[in-house]
């Protein structure tokens, strides 16, 4: 897996054509390999402009532009070989076990009804392993905490094998072990990252750069170092 650039032009979404916007038109790129945090108070419009990312839903306006191709013009098989998301919501578990799930990630790369092949066996333990969840691997996905089903959704996600890794609050459900795990996870992994999140702090020590969203609006992009300054902060979320 390696990453590859993400460039967003002008993107906005509104629920329906005179309905007020909810994210107004919003611009950035990501170089390939690096990573992206959104943050912003609820309400911001972090998790509305994630779904423009990973297809979920069109653009009112605007383009995403996934190594210099427009990501709504692609064929939606390809979409899904190169952008993977890790969602707060999880799915239902419909009997399932933790390999189970985390093989369903390997659906992009089959033709028909194919098995996931020698290939796609070995990049489901791998990241089983990465993930530490090879003593939870036959046990049902709905018997698990909700920690421990928001780590098999990272994996899942992995095993996609995507070069561009979305994220809305990986973190959520996380006991501190495993949210530092996660975090050093998303430092080391060689893709094109952008992760929503609400601690500054882990924004600040995990991102390359920053988008700050306030009511659909940017108020700011940059290196975390230079852009989170106390004025920024206290604006952006209200606070002295």
């Amino acid at each position: 897996m390696s990453g590859i650039s993400l460039c967003v032009e002008n993107v906005s979404w509104r629920p329906a054509k005179r309905a007020p916007m909810v994210l107004h038109p919003t611009s950035f790129s990501v170089d390939a390999g690096r990573v992206l945090g959104v943050v912003g108070p609820n309400g911001a419009g972090k998790s509305t402009l994630l779904r423009l990312l990973y297809r979920f839903q069109a653009p009112s306006t605007g383009r995403v532009l996934v190594d210099d191709e427009d990501l709504w013009t692609m064929h939606a098989r390809k979409a899904a070989c190169q952008i993977a998301a890790v969602l707060q919501e999880q799915p239902a578990a419909f009997g399932l076990t933790v390999r189970e799930i985390v093989a369903l990630g390997r659906t992009p790369h089959q033709q028909g009804f194919a098995s996931t092949g020698a290939h796609g066996v070995c990049v489901v333990a791998r990241v089983i392993g990465l993930l530490d969840l090879d003593a939870l691997a036959d046990r049902q996905f709905g018997t698990l905490s909700g920690g421990e089903r928001q780590r098999v959704m990272v994996a899942r996600a992995l095993a996609q094998e995507p070069q561009v890794l979305i994220m809305d609050e990986p973190t959520n459900h996380l006991d501190i072990r495993h949210q530092l795990e996660v975090l050093a996870l998303i430092r080391s992994l060689d893709l094109t990252i952008v992760v929503s999140l609400h601690d500054l702090n882990m924004a600040a020590s995990i991102c390359d750069d920053v988008l700050v969203l306030k009511e659909g609006h940017t108020h700011g992009f940059g290196a975390p170092d230079d852009l989170l300054t106390e004025s920024l902060v206290s604006q952006t979320f209200s606070i002295d």
